[in-house]
């Protein structure tokens, strides 16, 4: 099949460091091409991809301080992938704010993956153009937009081998944190966890401009350096010793997220992870088995004193079965067929590309 992925240009593909999106874009444009699919990546010029990439921005828009106007080069990359939408078969969408107007005049099959959230002006978008093809990634995303011609959900998957795995915490214990420092991530509710157990929490992730009041504020004057420890935004190395030498990683979000990379990631290598019961968590977190959900801050504490009962080679097996790369795709390909014959059976077109499937 020809397929094209189509990224956000704000982060490179896959991600040096944070970057969640691009990641799982990268994992399945390169399983895709391993599969035999002639698949095109329009990404920033900086990405790394077994596809062809068609590049309008030399690098990652977050990295380049000499563009003015990151609007411009988010048009020109749509006005590339409109020009060359003849030549797929499915056209897959990974942008926050999927192009609806640009690809109503498109003969090509499209879908969208929804990675973010719904908002009320997101949802009156949405709305106008519910009859385009979606990809919900988890059951919980789709309770904010339920009307929505979903064509399948797909977990997003991590690669298991990427991950090596942690039997054994390191000792002297200590918490993980690993996230945007903003409230939503719910960094100062991680701290008030680990000051209530009294136990070391070592964080790492990136400060947004739009976050950086909250962390000078509310973040910043909590870190002492010895039980409260901020490493900064690290790379995949630094991430993963972080990680599997916890007992576990906090994932106390104070909203409904659609899915949560970070702990498939800690689970993978065989840290359990204690989170709030918001968005997919309970989808994700196999409760009593590979962590806890909870339904407060309040009930954290007492799930890490559970914690040691809890078996690290089991969270890695849950992962390896249910959010790898290999799944992942298939459940893709899953959803690229069924655009494809309920588009085939409304116009009789794309016939080629079914037989290629």
């Amino acid at each position: 099949m020809r397929i094209a992925q189509v990224a956000p240009l704000w982060e490179r593909v896959p991600p040096p460091r944070y970057g969640g999106i691009e990641l799982i874009v990268g994992l399945l444009t390169d399983e895709l091409v391993r599969r035999g699919h002639e698949v095109t990546l329009f990404a920033s010029g900086d990405s790394q991809t077994l596809a062809k990439l068609e590049a309008t921005s030399p690098r990652a828009l977050r990295l380049d301080p000499t563009i003015q106007n990151p609007a411009v080069y988010d048009m020109l990359h749509l006005s590339k992938v409109q020009e060359q939408a003849e030549n797929f078969d499915v056209i897959h969408f990974h942008t926050w704010i999927p192009p609806f107007q640009l690809t109503e005049y498109i003969k090509t099959a499209t879908v969208y993956t929804l990675h973010g959230n719904f908002t009320s002006e997101i949802n009156q978008l949405y709305s106008r153009y519910r009859n385009h093809n979606f990809v919900s990634i988890s059951d919980a995303q789709r309770q904010s937009g339920p009307d929505l011609n979903y064509v399948g959900t797909v977990y997003n998957g991590i690669d298991v081998n990427a991950y090596p795995f942690y039997p054994e915490a390191q000792s002297p214990a200590y918490l993980a944190f690993l996230g945007r420092m903003s409230p939503q991530k719910g960094p100062h509710h991680a701290i008030a966890i680990a000051k209530q157990v009294g136990l070391p929490l070592k964080m790492a992730g990136k400060v947004d401009p739009v976050d950086k009041t909250f962390y000078e504020e509310e973040i910043a004057p909590l870190i002492d350096g010895e039980q409260i420890q901020f490493l900064g935004e690290v790379n995949h190395s630094k991430k993963l010793e972080l990680l599997g030498n916890a007992i576990a990683t906090l994932f106390p979000i104070t909203w409904q997220e659609p899915f949560g990379l970070v702990m498939i990631e800690s689970m993978c290598v065989g840290a359990p992870v204690i989170g709030m019961k918001l968005g997919s968590v309970a989808e994700v977190v196999d409760h009593g088995k590979t962590g806890f959900v909870c339904s407060d801050v309040a009930e954290m504490p007492a799930a890490i004193a559970e914690i040691s009962k809890l078996n690290r080679q089991h969270c890695h097996d849950f992962v390896n079965r249910r959010f790898s790369v290999n799944q992942m795709v298939d459940d893709y390909e899953a959803a690229y067929r069924k655009t494809l014959s309920e588009r085939m059976s409304r116009n009789g077109h794309c016939r080629n590309a079914m037989i290629a499937l």
